[in-house]
């Protein structure tokens, strides 16, 4: 006996860091973001192999004539000489690699190619960037932009922008775009990079279809049609996107999973022989079902990289879909809604809740829901929604080093320090803290100030929001006093991290001090690091080194720091941050 699809309707989303030598083997840079860059864009040229320092490409002429100046991914606004210069920037350059500060003035210390990125100037394929010498300012703001995070910093003595040119397509390959190729070069490329896939757009994506009685057969294998269309723009590939596919209704069944296919001949191949189940349409409970279960490393999940669901619903879901949506954020995992054919006005006194879009999409900020009127004519419709998911800086509930680390600073009040010097350090756990994303749900902040004995300024729990974090620090009363460090490390490591060990975030604490500890600290740290903190060690003035080093994580050369004055504090930022990214990337391969 046949059954009615959705009720008869046939009708149907001043410049002291290090120099480029020095910090390239002091400080690893990185950052957990990923990059956003025009739809669908095929590799645009080979990668500059970098052995340090600057090599020369072939001739490539910027909008003046002149040939630009080649540079690394790591060179700086002040490595540059000129006041204005054209530079080559090099093609796939890891984002982890950029460090920026400000956004569209920059900091003479900020990566040139990273800006350039960050402001939209180039894409991830390189490019010819104009770069202006300005003068050096105060507060530099800090925007996500482009898959790249820019960092806060509170003066620098100079600053550049950077803008396009008038070049061509292929600046980043190092030669004139009137070079020709023969015919079989061209087409083996082609080749190449059909299967390595749209490395610009490497997403994890389940396809939640629907199958239930209320889509229909006729409607369902429409449904089909546009998935295919969709997952054949995406340019899945070895390095590009990876599908997989759902099916919801009255139990979910996985159809195939990510590792699966890398082909789009294979993915489309697959979704043609995917069979109409019916039954309810039970969207909550496969989207729980995918949440818990597709994305896992035996399925083909690729550590670092964005997870999305797309959840097709025609008409509306039989059952609850709000707790699905939040098992889904609590894995990481962005869930877009496609809405096609909703409700009349008729038909919502049947809907269990009529707001059901809102509540299970990664942020109800319009980007993630997308509503197609019918399944016919549905083509014009795929482009818009690739194109959301190919915005990897919009994916808000990908874990990144921003929002999934808890940070402790620990922090010597002894009579050494003086309240000046004090302030100094609160400054810089400031400047730290600025770049996470506090949240409940997200970076959590905590500081313990030190003495003989311990004071809890606040907990990781006690403030969620970032300016509520920045106040209390800003409140943190000088103690004065001796200094007992490894007390102090076990006292962290037991109360303010006890509370969160079995918590998704990553733990990080940071011990500032300007002395010598009368007590041990080697013990402590390793009770610290056995309980998986990371401990990075900041030394100030008479700090000795053998302390930091006993404190701080393997390598230790890498996780502590020290600055003669109090002042030098600030240049020690984004190495810290650096290396929490490092470290929050590292955990997860």
């Amino acid at each position: 006996m046949s059954i009615p699809s959705n009720n008869g309707r046939e009708g149907e989303a001043s410049s002291l860091l290090p120099s480029n030598e020095l910090s390239l083997h002091k400080v690893q840079l990185t950052a957990l973001v990923h990059q956003t860059v025009p739809l669908c864009a095929a590799a645009m040229a080979p990668v500059l192999v970098l052995l340090g320092g600057f090599l020369l490409a072939s001739p490539v002429r910027a909008s003046d004539g002149s040939a630009p100046t080649t540079i690394t991914c790591l060179t700086r606004g002040v490595d540059l000489r000129k006041e204005s210069a054209d530079v080559l920037c090099p093609a796939d350059c890891p984002l982890w690699q950029f460090y920026v500060f400000g956004n569209v003035v920059y900091a003479s210390l900020s990566s040139i190619c990273g800006a350039a990125i960050h402001r939209g100037v180039i894409t991830s394929a390189g490019g010819i960037v104009r770069v202006q010498t300005l003068p050096g300012q105060e507060n530099y703001s800090a925007i996500y932009a482009n898959g790249i995070q820019s960092q806060v910093l509170t003066r620098w003595a100079s600053s550049f922008s950077v803008a396009g040119t008038k070049s061509g397509a292929l600046e980043a390959a190092g030669r004139p775009l009137s070079t020709a190729r023969p015919s079989r070069d061209k087409r083996l490329k082609k080749l190449v990079e059909k299967k390595v896939g749209n490395k610009d757009c490497k997403t994890d994506i389940a396809f939640l279809i629907d199958g239930s009685y209320n889509i229909g057969q006729r409607r369902f294998n429409l449904q089909k049609n546009f998935v295919g269309k969709v997952a054949v723009m995406l340019g899945i590939g070895t390095e590009g996107p990876h599908v997989g596919v759902v099916q919801a209704s009255e139990h979910p069944k996985t159809e195939f999973y990510l590792k699966n296919f890398t082909a789009a001949k294979d993915v489309l191949f697959a979704i043609k022989e995917i069979g109409f189940r019916g039954g309810n349409s039970n969207t909550g409970k496969a989207l729980k079902h995918t949440a818990q279960r597709f994305f896992s490393l035996e399925n083909g999940v690729r550590r670092g990289i964005p997870k999305i669901v797309v959840v097709f619903i025609d008409g509306w879901p039989s059952d609850d879909i709000e707790e699905a949506g939040i098992v889904a954020r609590e894995f990481g995992i962005n869930v877009f809604i496609v809405s096609v054919a909703r409700p009349t006005t008729e038909e919502q006194g049947m809907v269990q809740d009529v707001g059901f879009v809102d509540k299970a999409v990664c942020r109800n900020n319009g980007f993630f829901s997308y509503h197609i009127p019918t399944w016919f004519g549905t083509t014009k419709y795929v482009k818009p929604l690739v194109q959301k998911l190919c915005s990897h800086e919009q994916m808000l509930c990908s874990k990144t080093c921003y929002n999934s680390v808890n940070i402790a600073f620990l922090i010597d009040g002894s009579s050494s320090v003086g309240d000046s010097n004090f302030r100094l350090m609160l400054e810089f756990i400031s400047n730290v803290a600025k770049a996470f994303e506090i949240s409940d749900t997200g970076s959590k902040i905590a500081a313990v100030q030190f003495t003989y004995d311990q004071r809890m300024e606040f907990s990781l729990t006690d403030y969620a929001t970032k300016e509520k974090v920045l106040s209390a620090v800003r409140s943190i009363r000088y103690m004065s006093g001796g200094t007992a460090t490894g007390d102090a490390i076990a006292f962290t490591t037991r109360n303010v991290f006890g509370p969160v060990k079995d918590g998704p975030n990553k733990n990080f604490l940071v011990v500032l001090t300007d002395g010598q500890s009368y007590d041990e600290v080697r013990g402590p740290a390793a009770v610290a690091h056995k309980a998986g903190i990371t401990v990075f060690s900041v030394g100030i003035a008479w700090a000795p080194l053998d302390d930091l080093k006993d404190m701080a994580s393997e390598p230790r050369e890498s996780h502590n720091f020290f600055t003669r004055e109090f002042t030098g504090l600030e240049q020690i930022v984004p190495n810290v941050i650096r290396g929490i990214c490092r470290d929050f990337l590292n955990s997860k391969q």
